[in-house]
């Protein structure tokens, strides 16, 4: 009788149904690790302002900036800045209107430092103008060293805080045409804050 009771059972289900198992759990979706060789760089930039005697002791204005990234740890930067916005010393009578630009080339190493944050230490070189002060020779080659801080808020942008100091040499004060050399060395740290994207 149970014989004949399991062979109707067996019957009655199909053969499928016995076969079935809970299928696998889907993997999760792995988190997105493409790196990116391009990231622009815009914002907000302050420099202090040693070289225009008798001036405002610091100026405000942008810098942009235009990385190539090679391998995991290396990167090449091209950079502009200006700045034409004066900062303190407001007491001064004549305190001019100085500008200051920059185009600098800086090689770095970058590198991952934790979960979004990541850093970079750089040098680099190129020239600096210092203009609406008549000073002579106005143009003097440049050079320094920085580092900053990005934090990553996409995969694609990010906050970006960088610093560095940049060594000019600009004429004295009341140099003349007749004196057109450069013997006045000056150190001016520079800080930058702003938006970087990567492609």
């Amino acid at each position: 009788m149970l014989a004949i009771l399991a062979a109707a059972v067996a019957a009655a289900v199909p053969m499928p149904s016995i076969g079935q198992v809970n299928p696998e759990a889907k993997p999760a979706a792995a988190e997105n690790t493409q790196s990116y060789k391009y990231e622009v760089y815009a914002g907000f930039a302050y420099t202090r302002l040693k070289q225009v005697n008798g001036s405002y002791s610091g100026l405000a204005g942008g810098k942009v900036t235009l990385t190539r990234d090679w391998g995991r740890f290396f990167q090449l930067s091209g950079s502009g800045d200006y700045y034409s916005v004066g900062l303190g010393h407001n007491n001064l009578v004549a305190r001019g209107n100085p500008s200051v630009y920059s185009f600098m080339v800086a090689p770095g190493i970058h590198a991952n430092l934790f979960e979004r944050l990541s850093g970079q230490v750089f040098g680099e070189v190129g020239g600096e103008h210092t203009g609406g002060v008549n000073e002579t020779p106005s143009l003097s080659f440049a050079g320094g060293f920085g580092g900053g801080l990005t934090y990553s808020l996409t995969n694609h942008l990010g906050i970006q805080l960088t610093g560095d100091r940049v060594g000019a040499s600009f004429s004295l004060a009341n140099n003349s045409s007749n004196l057109a050399y450069s013997t006045h060395r000056s150190w001016d740290a520079r800080g930058t804050m702003g938006i970087v994207y990567r492609f």
